[in-house]
């Protein structure tokens, strides 16, 4: 075996979305960082839908990007479509959506990893980690080359025993092209984790020029269109970008400098379709062929993105299923055709997409499949995505049971935050479900565990109408700068932002029009802010939308402030790691060995695991009293 010359404070392993979030913090925090992948020209790949946001994933975008990450930002950049999701709903559930240039996505997060300063890129598939007396000191390569490092991030996606799937042929694979981590999966048993098996599936992709768009409804981009991330005036800030790529020429420097709607100087269609009796009539008659019926699957799929197969035979009373046709980027004829997924020979997949309106003679430029890996159940980490079992390992991504880009970003970033904090002897930063919708993901997965491929929506946030959107900076950004993510002017612009919208709102609460104050006026529903008329000030115009947002919701945000106040006394009780279950009296059994296993940091997080009761969470905050009084 040969030893790296060189010890990094954080090894990276895997470069998704999840591990690129995680090397760039770590590496920008100010820690020696290794970023290990299977494949160096897959970084940051959009395996799946080349699409970024969506219910409540969009809001841990936002999240992401005001904490000082990077997936905002790329989205912003390589975005060829723009929408505000259920805008006509209440504010607490718009959610921005971007549909992304796939490849510019791709190549500009490669870019920023490989000119990242303390992050090293490295080709390198891991087949087992270093540890001694239940810590993690490195990891070792298929090659024999050993790298030592005082962390550890482990963010393998669906590459762990990946087994790819299409009819009755199987591969071994992460994902189509791309080689799966065989070995890893016993050296994470191996330091006491349990293993399960999800799967996941993506559909087929399409020539352009072979859909009939005429009998598919278009739909357009919003204008203008809603950006991801806050720092606008720093991402499309040319010259800025150019002096970041050095000497290249300049050619070069214009792919990473702008975005593709600056290029291109407008949005790209998507389209929406529906299947038909004809679709559901394959679908039934072939299950057969299906591995997910045959039983040649033994992984748990995504509820919330089920394969055509499953959507046919749960929901046998529909009619028909839409569909949409996205493109998959400017420079590129694939289309990608959401709602579609499935792992049927080839011969019925061209079946099924030619049985979908507009698709008659369509053809497929790539076949969908199924891939089947193993995950970790989360319960096993803490809150801050170390390794209960093992101490300096942490784990985020699709590794922990999780669905989608944002999921896996947002992991990756609290985990190449912690990991690195472990490395300078600081306290680990730990979101709230109050704080961040990152908060509840964290706060489920390792409270509640999960045996499906776990999806962020906002109806999983209890405090939602305090986590919008359009606040993540002014509930973030502070932290961003302390923890060494974000710069002091960025913070210090969120800063000014926040005291222009709080002066606002006491001028307006002061100044009256009759009898009424205009705050007062402003919260009618029909009264816009622009509707004070020579009482309004010249304000930017997110600050108007958040004056407007306060003022109209005041009553509920009150409300949900004080549920926070409650929550926070009941989260605010730690549990003891060492305490033992069984000397607290009346706890069930089943209670016993559920929260033994699982270890909740507080009581707020002992009262959601499954099938612990309000009455077991009472005895043990009755026994933590007498217990802290010893």
């Amino acid at each position: 075996m040969t030893v790296y010359p060189k010890k990094y404070d954080v090894i990276v392993i895997g470069g998704g979305h999840a591990g690129v979030e995680a090397a760039l913090a770590a590496a920008r925090i100010g820690c020696s960082t290794l970023l290990l992948t299977i494949n160096f020209d897959s970084i940051a790949q959009m395996s799946c839908n080349p699409a970024i946001g969506g219910l409540g994933k969009g809001q841990m975008v936002r999240e992401i990007d005001a904490l000082g990450g990077e997936m905002g930002k790329a989205a912003d950049l390589a975005g060829i479509q723009f929408r505000m999701l259920n805008t006509k709903k209440g504010p607490s559930v718009w959610s921005p959506r971007a549909q992304c240039d796939k490849k510019f996505y791709q190549f500009h997060l490669k870019s920023v990893c490989e000119r990242q300063t303390n992050l090293d890129c490295k080709q390198g598939s891991v087949s087992r980690l270093i540890v001694r007396n239940d810590q993690v000191y490195g990891v070792e390569t298929d090659f024999g080359v050993a790298f030592h490092g005082e962390t550890v991030i482990i963010t393998t996606g669906t590459f762990l025993q990946g087994l790819m799937h299409l009819g009755k042929k199987t591969e071994r694979g992460g994902r189509s092209g791309d080689p799966a981590a065989m070995a890893l999966s016993d050296s994470l048993r191996d330091v006491g984790l349990k293993l399960g098996r999800m799967k996941t599936g993506t559909p087929p992709r399409l020539s352009k020029r072979s859909i009939d768009f005429s009998r598919t409804q278009p739909q357009s981009g919003d204008h203008p269109p809603p950006f991801f991330s806050y720092w606008k005036e720093d991402l499309f800030h040319m010259e800025r970008e150019k002096q970041s790529v050095g000497a290249l020429p300049s050619s070069v420097c214009q792919f990473p400098a702008g975005s593709i709607l600056r290029q291109i100087g407008h949005q790209l269609d998507c389209y929406t379709t529906h299947t038909t009796e004809m679709t559901a009539k394959i679908v039934q008659e072939n299950l057969n062929q299906s591995p997910v019926y045959s039983g040649a699957i033994e992984g748990i799929g995504p509820r919330y993105c089920p394969s055509i197969e499953d959507k046919i035979v749960k929901f046998p009373e529909k009619e028909f299923h839409q569909i949409f046709l996205e493109p998959e980027g400017v420079a590129t004829d694939e289309i990608y055709v959401n709602g579609l997924s499935t792992s049927f020979p080839y011969a019925l997949q061209l079946e099924l997409v030619r049985s979908i309106h507009g698709c008659e003679q369509a053809e497929i430029v790539r076949p969908a499949y199924a891939v089947e890996y193993d995950f970790v159940n989360p319960t096993q980490l803490d809150l801050s995505l170390e390794v209960k079992s093992c101490q300096n390992l942490f784990l985020a991504g699709q590794i922990n049971g999780t669905s989608g880009y944002e999921e896996a970003a947002a992991q990756g970033l609290i985990a190449g935050i912690n990991a690195a904090r472990r490395v300078h002897d600081l306290e680990p930063v730990l979101l709230g479900r109050d704080q961040a919708y990152i908060g509840v993901l964290i706060d489920d997965l390792t409270s509640k565990g999960t045996l499906e491929p776990y999806r962020m929506f906002t109806s999983r946030a209890e405090f939602r109408l305090m986590l919008r959107q359009d606040n993540a900076d002014q509930r973030l950004s502070r932290l961003g700068y302390e923890v060494g993510l974000l710069s002091k002017p960025q913070y210090e612009r969120v800063d000014k932002k926040t005291k222009a919208i709080q002066s606002e709102l006491r001028k307006l609460e002061i100044t009256f029009d009759g009898t009424d104050s205009l705050l007062k006026i402003l919260r009618r529903p029909e009264v816009k802010y622009r509707d004070l008329g020579v009482n309004i000030a010249k304000l930017d115009g997110e600050v108007i939308s958040q004056v407007e947002m306060i003022a109209k919701y005041s009553g509920y945000i009150e409300r949900q402030a004080s549920e926070i106040d409650r929550s926070k006394k009941t989260e605010s009780k730690q549990i003891p790691f060492s305490i033992d279950y069984i000397k607290i009296p009346n706890l069930r059994t089943e209670t016993r060995q559920k929260l033994a296993a699982q270890r909740p940091a507080t009581l707020a997080q002992a009262s959601r695991v499954s099938g612990v009761s309000p009455v077991d969470v009472q005895m043990i905050a009755v026994y933590l009293r007498n217990f802290n009084q010893t």
